[in-house]
């Protein structure tokens, strides 16, 4: 079964809790923009979703060759 996370718990993941607490996590299920759950009035989100969220927002770097083209 996929692990439930806590907004908080979200947060301390992508490394926000410091900064900004939960209001990133917030934004991110309010503005639709990763799966959650709703358990009565709680908001959980799903490990798999918050997994997917990184994996679609990480970014590779350049290789030498595609650096080149740019600075040409």
């Amino acid at each position: 079964m996929n692990r439930l996370l806590t907004v908080r718990q979200v947060a301390e993941r992508l490394g926000t809790w410091e900064t900004s607490g939960e209001r990133f996590p917030r934004r991110l299920v309010a503005e639709r923009r990763i799966t959650f759950v709703k358990v009565g009035r709680h908001v959980r989100i799903p490990e798999a979703a918050l997994t997917e969220y990184i994996a679609e927002r990480t970014v590779q770097p350049a290789t030498r060759a595609r650096r080149l083209r740019r600075a040409a």
